[in-house]
């Protein structure tokens, strides 16, 4: 009897062959990995997945404490809480997405050397793992906007939140092709992964998390919303809060830059993974 299911391994040659199809063919591979690591992520640990709340609460209070209490920055009004947790959750869904794609090949090495699927479903099932951690977060935070509103807060959500898929989308993916190019580069220089960590702490600096753009001066704000973060971030506060503008136009540029940097990310990653693992 002949068997037809005969998968056909060889080696990538064109610059643009990303073969993006295979990948839903090893969706049933993505959905165990976001298992395994929503599974193991929180093992053997006390609280377990509370810690998905918990570390948001936390990080938040000691923003508030720090940035709105003793170094007193304005929050243009806003309940410093809400404030410094809608940048947050945020930054957070960011720098996860980036930390999980810049560490693809370095942290699988091992499995990539064995078997063979696409390298991609790595970067594709942490955006969605880390999907479901920032939407656990996000109900949290939906809870607080609504308490706070029904109290008279100065809180005033709008019908731009219907566009809270559309952030997600493009800041998983600014993340993520921005991880993928890192990757792809540390994989032949160890030493970039020392300044990886400081790079994106100074990026969020750089990015009206723990402060509103209000406060930077108005000939600076242009190239504040250059940061292909900043806009999305302040769309995403504006949206919820009320705070802020709505900076459709370096939204858009941060939608192009985003685009840019995910298929340059994908095709650099897919170039060096014909042969990492001899410098891994």
């Amino acid at each position: 009897m002949q068997n037809n299911d005969l998968t056909v391994v060889s080696a990538k040659r064109g610059l643009f062959n990303l073969n993006l199809k295979e990948l839903w063919k090893y969706r049933d591979l993505v959905i165990l990995f976001v298992k395994r690591d929503l599974k193991n992520v929180y093992k053997q640990t006390v609280l377990g997945p509370l810690w998905i709340v918990i570390n948001p609460f936390l990080s938040t209070l000691v923003f508030t404490v720090i940035f709105g209490i003793i170094a007193n920055i304005s929050t243009d009004g806003i309940p410093q809480f809400l404030f410094y947790m809608s940048g947050n959750i945020l930054w957070s869904f960011f720098s996860s997405c980036f930390n999980r794609a810049s560490s693809t090949f370095l942290s699988n090495a091992r499995i990539f050397g064995k078997v063979y699927f696409p390298r991609l479903v790595m970067p594709l099932s942490g955006i969605i793992y880390n999907s479901i951690t920032f939407l656990v977060q996000f109900v949290m935070f939906a809870i607080l906007v609504t308490v706070y509103a029904l109290t008279g807060a100065n809180v005033h959500p709008n019908l731009i939140v219907l566009a809270l898929p559309i952030l997600l989308i493009h800041i998983a993916f600014l993340g993520t092709g921005t991880g993928l190019i890192i990757s792809s580069l540390t994989t032949k220089y160890r030493d970039l992964n020392v300044l990886v960590s400081f790079g994106l702490t100074l990026w969020m600096y750089l990015t009206p998390v723990v402060y509103p753009v209000s406060q930077i001066p108005e000939s600076f704000r242009w190239a504040m919303l250059l940061n292909p973060v900043a806009p999305i971030v302040e769309t995403f506060r504006y949206a919820f809060l009320g705070s802020g503008n709505f900076e459709w136009f370096f939204l858009l540029i941060s939608a192009a830059v985003t685009a840019v940097l995910l298929i340059l990310g994908m095709i650099v990653f897919n170039q060096v993974e014909k042969n990492f693992i001899d410098t891994v």
